[in-house]
């Protein structure tokens, strides 16, 4: 399968976006992943939430996630915010050119730090990691954060995903750090691992672009960077499934 990872600036939305059709067009790319509630400018920068801000970023990802056809990919997964039951959420998404669009998952794990005032912004969803199947292809989610909760990435493995996404908006001084958590989160799991991140700045906060594609036992196989925002790759699904029965997926983890 050939999958394509992202840096995406929100100030720059449209240019951005047509260069990425330009992208996945020549690369006859399959699935793309894009950055964490891409699709309006990183509101969660300020401490204090507003009603007027959260209604205009959900607005925004409702108008974008209509136009993700123009991609002309068979899968997109990225995520936004949205109104459910009274409550406001950051929301998982698969889209899928036979399907439409899907809701898989909601963020769990919320900070509340400089920049990333997430608690202050919108509520945490009870836990609940289920793999996501489309086709022969089996995923999981991980939203920015969720990635550092690593028994979910083990509960994937078990599942038997071949793809561990984590959608994420982090600060650029922290690339490094992520990237060793997609490496570990790729070994546990015996998937590949694959990350996609806001670029620009939000406030006060440079963000990090540096998206990543790791492969079952941690090995960088390419990052995004300012002058390539889009990469593509063709993997080997099965390599995942090989995976699983290696150290350290195979070790018993029971309860004795």
């Amino acid at each position: 399968m050939k999958v394509t990872i992202t840096q995406i600036d929100s100030s720059q939305l449209e240019t951005d976006w047509q260069r990425l059709k330009r992208h996945v067009a020549d690369a006859a790319s399959e699935l793309a992943l894009l950055p964490e509630m891409c699709f309006a400018p990183w509101f969660c920068a300020a401490p204090q939430p507003d009603n007027l801000t959260w209604q205009r970023a959900v607005s925004a990802h409702e108008t974008w996630l209509e136009r993700l056809p123009e991609l002309g990919v068979n899968l997109v997964i990225g995520t936004a915010p949205r109104n459910i039951g009274g409550k406001r959420h950051n929301v998982a998404y698969l889209w899928t050119a036979r399907g439409g669009l899907q809701w898989i998952h909601a963020k769990t794990y919320l900070p509340n730090d400089e920049g990333y005032w997430e608690a202050n912004w919108y509520d945490r969803a009870p836990i609940d990691f289920q793999p996501t199947e489309a086709g022969e292809l089996t995923m999981g989610v991980m939203i920015c954060t969720e990635i550092w909760f690593l028994q979910h990435a083990r509960e994937y493995g078990k599942a038997g995903i071949h793809l561990l996404l984590n959608p994420r908006c982090t600060p650029r001084h922290t690339n490094a750090k992520w990237l060793a958590g997609g490496q570990t989160a790729a070994v546990v799991s015996g998937a590949y691992c694959l990350s996609s991140n806001h670029a620009g700045r939000a406030g006060g906060v440079e963000l990090g672009g540096a998206g990543w594609l790791c492969d079952p036992d941690g090995a960088v196989l390419t990052r995004t960077c300012d002058d390539k925002p889009f990469v593509s790759l063709e993997l080997d699904l099965g390599a995942a499934e090989r995976t699983k029965s290696t150290y350290p997926r195979y070790v018993d983890d029971s309860p004795l």
